[in-house]
């Protein structure tokens, strides 16, 4: 339902997701939803949530970003959300996570104890690797990746001691051979080089800082020369990465969250590690008090918005400044707790309101002074409905969900309701990579989603039957929440819009086992598909192994990577292909 601009929600109680004031919602518009695959659990948005979702890393829509998200290189879903599979050529089976059909790990994605630990960096001399341990200052090392897990304690697969034949993964060269006249080039490519515990682990990123590409998986970071992949550095940390941001700051800072031990069933996720993407240095590092028994068993959700780094779960909040760790602002004397942020220049919060424990759990959305943490203005949602997503921040749209039920609501810049979306049935492919912020990622990390000042853009489950799978993007009118157009995509090639590229819609192609993968872009008043950069297709196969890949196109460069890498024995899973780069 539309609501008039500037007119304020109902303050008395928690109101309506929509205002109810203003009578019933408009009858629901044809729906431009798809069934997923026979047998395919559905989720409120028709996906079906999985244990492989992506990772904060560009991808959720906001304002300007790379691939969403606010800043230069936005995000493209990273943690929560409903998901989605890609579908795959007709005949060609999907790869599994990371292309190597590894089984999930029974704890992945799962809180653990609390246990203290201590942090600090230290430097290894001559192979400019970077050890975070203990104060943050350079201290000798005896060489080698220091900090790097190796043989049967560190990955429960036995290591890799000898007895596995070396794989080499394809090069940049052989991928190109084949290509064809208007294809663009396999620019180069990077193999994981990560030794990981037996079910794999989620990727982080990718992120940018100046000339400079970042990826992190497990306990290493690396940055990489954005032109020709020549590795600028590597830091190895003592624990795994447990939770990171979106985005870093404009001067190139991230802080990640890493677990306090490297035990599988008692570590936590609480110590915080800054974290120079320019330099690869560590900087500060905090311990977070996670004591309490909701706290301990929350997931975390972390932000970044201008110099000020949020790290959220159930029931609190606390805020670092980056650039040196202080402390900005903690638990609220109140019953209303902010849970999870965006990052981005504009910070909005999810927030969760409880009395007493056997209360009904109420929710609110909120505009947060990034460096106080006080609230701008508070939208409060209806009772039984929780906050999942935030799909765009300026213009402001929310992702609510009840149940199996979901809604989309836009917002004023004041914080009053604009419209609802008329979804139909509501099977849109926005891949966020959980089902909601709460069951594990942050708050901004969807892709298959973006949004300019008067339309929004929402990707489609396909279609699938015997032949092929075909899907949509469907535009909405912000102002009445009704679709405006649709555009359709080629066959067994799937679209997500990515982020606004000018006043066009940024799109990525995704590949066929057979087709490779391609940028593209859709005017905002719709029309055909137009062809920024198209993959080779002697790259495709490879291309299709990156798993719910994770796509950044930066200065006419497409920035693709695997969400997950996962492999039967070590040295396939070295060999994977976690990063490819496309260009002319």
């Amino acid at each position: 339902m539309t609501q008039p601009p500037g007119q304020q929600p109902p303050q008395g109680g928690f109101g309506d997701p929509f205002d109810p004031s203003q009578g019933p919602p408009p009858a629901a518009a044809p729906s431009y939803g798809y069934p997923p695959a026979p047998g395919a659990p559905q989720g409120p948005y028709g996906h079906q949530p999985g244990p492989y979702a992506p990772q904060p890393g560009p991808y959720g829509q906001q304002p300007s970003g790379a691939y969403g998200g606010p800043g230069p290189y936005g995000v493209q879903p990273g943690p929560q959300g409903p998901q989605q599979p890609a579908p795959y050529g007709a005949g060609s089976p999907p790869p599994d996570p990371g292309g190597a059909g590894k089984r999930r790990g029974p704890f992945t994605g799962k809180p653990a104890l609390i246990i203290g630990a201590v942090l600090a960096v230290v430097l290894v001399a001559g192979t400019g690797v970077w050890l975070a341990t203990g104060d943050g200052k350079p201290a000798a090392g005896t060489g080698g990746a220091a900090g790097k897990p190796s043989g049967s304690a560190a990955t429960g697969k036995g290591g890799n001691d000898g007895k596995d034949e070396k794989v080499a993964g394809p090069t940049a060269a052989e991928l190109n051979a084949g290509r064809k006249p208007g294809e663009a080039k396999v620019l180069w490519l990077r193999e994981n080089g990560v030794d990981l515990p037996q079910y794999g682990e989620e990727a982080y990123g990718p992120w940018f800082a100046g000339d400079t590409v970042v990826k992190a998986m497990y306990r290493t970071v690396s940055g990489y020369a954005a032109a020709d992949g020549a590795e600028q550095w590597t830091l190895a940390l003592p624990t795994k990465l447990c939770a990171a941001p979106t985005l870093p700051t404009e001067d190139g800072k991230i802080v990640v969250g890493i677990e306090d031990n490297v035990s599988e069933r008692e570590a936590s996720c609480s110590v915080l590690q800054m974290i120079d993407l320019r330099t690869g240095k560590a900087g500060w590092k905090k311990t977070v008090d996670r004591t309490g028994m909701q706290d301990g068993l929350s997931n975390v959700a972390m932000a970044v918005s201008g110099d000020t780094v949020t790290f959220g779960r159930t029931g609190s909040t606390d805020a670092f400044r980056v650039s040196d760790g202080t402390k900005l602002f903690g638990k609220r004397e109140d019953v209303c707790q902010p849970y999870a942020f965006t990052s981005g220049p504009r910070m909005i919060a999810a927030v969760s309101c409880q009395v007493e424990p056997a209360d009904p759990v109420r929710q609110q959305v909120q505009e947060v002074d990034p460096v106080t943490g006080k609230p701008l203005w508070t939208y409060r949602v209806k009772d039984g409905w929780k906050v999942s997503h935030v799909f765009s921040t300026r213009p402001l749209v929310i992702s609510i969900q009840k149940d199996e039920e979901w809604a989309g609501i836009v917002l004023n810049d004041d914080g009053s309701l604009r419209s609802q979306l008329i979804t139909g049935t509501g099977n849109y492919a926005v891949r966020c990579g959980e089902d909601s912020v709460e069951a594990g990622g942050t708050l901004d990390g969807c892709a298959g989603v973006t949004a300019d000042a008067d339309r929004l853009y929402l990707a489609t489950l396909p279609e699938v039957t015997k032949e092929s799978s075909i899907n949509k993007v469907v535009a909405f009118d912000l102002a009445t929440g009704r679709v405006l157009w649709d555009v359709t995509g080629p066959e067994d090639q799937n679209l997500l819009p990515l982020r606004m590229e000018g006043s066009d819609v940024l799109i990525r192609v995704e590949p066929s086992y057979r087709k490779g993968g391609e940028v593209a872009t859709v005017a905002p008043s719709g029309g055909a598909l137009k062809t920024l950069l198209r993959h080779p297709a002697s790259g495709a196969a490879t291309e299709a192994t990156l798993f719910r890949s994770k796509v950044a196109y930066v200065d006419g460069r497409s920035f693709v990577l695997a969400s997950r890498i996962s492999a039967d024995d070590d040295a396939e899973e070295m060999a994977a292909t976690a990063l490819m780069v496309f260009g002319r």
